[in-house]
């Protein structure tokens, strides 16, 4: 049995009249008598987050709203992994005797950070109606505009990086929020120019739960919390238990970047999550037939080959439009079976490329075969009605029933094994999340098992893949989404999903770079950019580049140019693919140095075979001083314009680090030890 440390009850008695105080790292959780929090940060320069206590927990009944409690006890003990507070409070009204058990953890090389996770006890003959539990609402005060990550998906496929302005409210279920939107990483922060908090969940799978965040008119704060919204009320008779899932509250510096690094440090270390680390041939630039979209043929394919092998690219995703329907992923009337997809990927692999294939898998037409020759696969919503893709106008699979699985791994096998391909391009929305599954085929214990055991169905299409080619790139493409956190252990390639802006390529870089620092993160194609043409926007961020132009015709289906390739695009193309190749940015480390609002201009960092590699972003900068922070005091550095025609260099001293550029959009440089 483990060892644990105790300390004299008399003085837990007393801390608890007192008031409480747990420290981590930078972190103070400070807790009085009625339970409420104070989060204080000790870090230089962090400022008091918000002055006064606050009601953290909330048990909101029919019959009351339960948020001041009385503490009775305090207890502490600890063990070689930390110290766990364990704080006893009561509510008492109206007939009602009400227990709470507050636990709060601190994990040693977690620093900075403390798990919280509260119990309720109905010990009264009298029934509690409970509709939700509100927990870690804590408040974050600012003078100016407060930044804010919030992960989560709607159908407006807003930014995950948001300002808090005045009546703000974003709700952040990590459920369905829109017909096939839902998911996305568990946990929220608010940030200003000295300190970030953040709050999340630390369970091993996803929870349907929200993690709203407000500002109310007028207040000079911004609340946020975690929130679980029971879908029919909980009723506590005498003796009932209500528990909240394991949550966290972290304190730091900077935005986002480095609580959510912490998270998901912890979740391996913890929870049993496990990301990939990718191999050499996920980092290789990608031509997409998506130029062709849903109409393409054979020797449209095979036609740009050529063009693809000179310009550079390494892989060709052959994209939507060969199949029948979705689900039934056999080839349409345009192609010859399995003999024409063995051409595509025989003629790919002829000029030394691989081939990837695109396929929504978990998406099913009601009219397919697959459909109905297994009517037991799809999911059933409360109501016993089939959960409905809208984009796909299809129905949803369900993830967690074996005839799904089957299925889907025979799938596998026959993109990969039989038909020749080297990845897959899992893509669709859908993806990332489903709603609980009610079929009682699927023989669940609760319906919310689809929700949480979705990541097992990736698994399934990882494993297979790479059992068949070891080197077998997965992407999961949730357009749009915020990434299901739970998914990212089952690819080995991360994407920009559909971005609207190089804004949001950027973001999401560094997101991918916190949360899954060794997988390559596809940057898409460069025609979602701004202008079609943020080449600087791909490379400077460690992405791997991609296109999906047309040769030598235009798609004449596409508004516009058809994607054509033409001269200008042409030399573009082979001037970035060049550097991409060359340098191989996307392999390199990124490195979490500024702040991505509050540091102007925008600027990332990547390290990689010795050199920092500085990429500053911004409409326009004229020749106002930048700081090359994480530089060495008293080494001297080659500073090279690496992306320009005159590849020019100057000196810069380690102890007086900052230069003074004049660019539009983009200032891409190599920094280097002077030899």
């Amino acid at each position: 049995m483990r060892a644990l440390y105790l300390i004299p009850a008399a003085l837990l008695l007393l801390s608890g009249c007192m008031g409480t105080k747990i420290e981590s790292g930078d972190l103070t959780l400070k807790i009085d008598g009625k339970m409420h929090f104070k989060v204080e940060s000790s870090a230089p320069g962090a400022q008091a987050y918000y002055n006064g206590y606050q009601a953290a927990d909330v048990l909101v009944a029919d019959e009351a709203v339960i948020e001041d409690w009385k503490v009775r006890k305090v207890t502490k003990a600890a063990d070689e992994n930390g110290t766990t507070y364990t704080i006893t409070g009561q509510w008492k009204k109206d007939g009602y005797d009400i227990e709470k058990i507050l636990t709060v953890k601190t994990v040693n090389g977690f620093e900075g950070m403390v798990l919280t996770n509260s119990e309720y006890i109905n010990h009264s003959d009298k029934v509690l109606t409970v509709k939700a539990m509100e927990s870690n609402k804590l408040r974050v005060a600012s003078e100016e505009t407060l930044w804010s990550f919030q992960p989560t998906s709607t159908a407006r496929r807003d930014d995950w990086i948001l300002p808090v302005e005045e009546s703000f409210y974003q709700k952040n279920y990590l459920g369905m929020n829109n017909t096939d939107y839902g998911g996305g990483i568990p946990m929220v922060t608010l940030w200003r120019r000295d300190a970030n908090l953040s709050v999340g969940l630390v369970e091993p799978n996803l929870k349907l739960v929200s993690m709203p965040v407000k500002k109310v008119r007028y207040e000079d704060y911004t609340t946020m919390s975690l929130l679980h919204e029971f879908e029919y009320p909980e009723e506590m008779a005498q003796g009932d238990t209500l528990q909240t899932w394991n949550q966290f509250i972290s304190v730091g510096k900077g935005d986002f970047f480095a609580p959510l690094s912490q998270f998901s440090k912890y979740m391996e270390a913890y929870a049993g999550y496990v990301p990939q680390a990718s191999e050499p041939e996920a980092f290789e630039a990608v031509w997409c037939a998506w130029g062709y979209e849903r109409t393409f043929t054979v020797n449209e394919v095979l036609g740009t080959l050529p063009k693809v092998k000179e310009l550079g690219f390494k892989w060709v995703d052959v994209d939507d439009g060969f199949q029948i329907a979705e689900g039934d992923w056999e080839t349409n009337s345009r192609f010859n079976g399995t003999k024409d997809m063995r051409r595509i990927t025989d003629a790919i692999h002829s000029y030394g490329l691989k081939a990837k294939l695109w396929w929504a898998p978990l998406a099913a037409d009601p009219d397919t075969r697959a459909v109905h020759n297994h009517p037991e696969m799809v999911l059933m919503d409360y109501q016993g009605a089939p959960e409905y893709i809208t984009w796909w106008d299809s129905w949803y699979l369900s993830p967690v029933n074996d005839a799904t699985r089957k299925y889907t791994v025979d799938l596998v096998d026959r993109f990969i094994d039989e038909w020749g391909f080297d990845g897959l391009k899992l893509d669709g929305q859908h993806l990332n999340c489903c709603l609980p599954d009610h079929n009682p085929h699927s023989h669940l214990e609760y319906p919310e098992e689809a929700v949480e055991n979705l990541p097992e169905f990736f698994e399934d299409i990882f494993n297979r893949a790479r059992e068949i080619k070891p080197y077998s790139v997965i992407q999961i493409c949730p357009c749009g989404c915020a990434m299901n956190f739970f998914l990212t252990p089952h690819m080995n390639q991360a994407v920009a999903s559909d971005p609207t802006s190089s804004a949001q390529i950027r973001m999401k870089r560094k997101v991918y770079g916190a949360m899954v620092p060794d997988m390559a993160f596809y940057a898409d194609h460069i025609e979602l950019s701004d202008d079609e043409n943020d080449y600087g926007t791909q490379i400077g961020i460690g992405g791997v580049i991609g296109s999906k132009f047309t040769w030598p015709k235009p798609n004449p289906n596409v508004k516009g140019d058809g994607y054509i390739l033409t001269p200008e695009k042409e030399a573009l193309l082979k001037k970035w693919v060049a550097i991409y190749n060359d340098k191989m940015l996307s392999r390199g480390e990124y490195l979490n140095l500024y702040d991505i609002r509050f540091d102007l201009p925008e600027t990332h960092v990547i390290a990689k075979d010795g050199a920092m590699y500085y990429a500053f972003y911004a409409e326009a900068w004229n020749g106002e001083q930048v700081e090359l922070r994480g530089l060495e005091k008293g080494v001297s550095y080659v500073v090279t314009e690496y992306t320009t025609e005159e590849q020019k260099t100057y000196t810069v001293d380690g102890s007086n680090p900052y230069i003074y550029p004049t660019f539009e959009r983009d200032y891409l440089i190599e920094v280097r030890p002077a030899e």
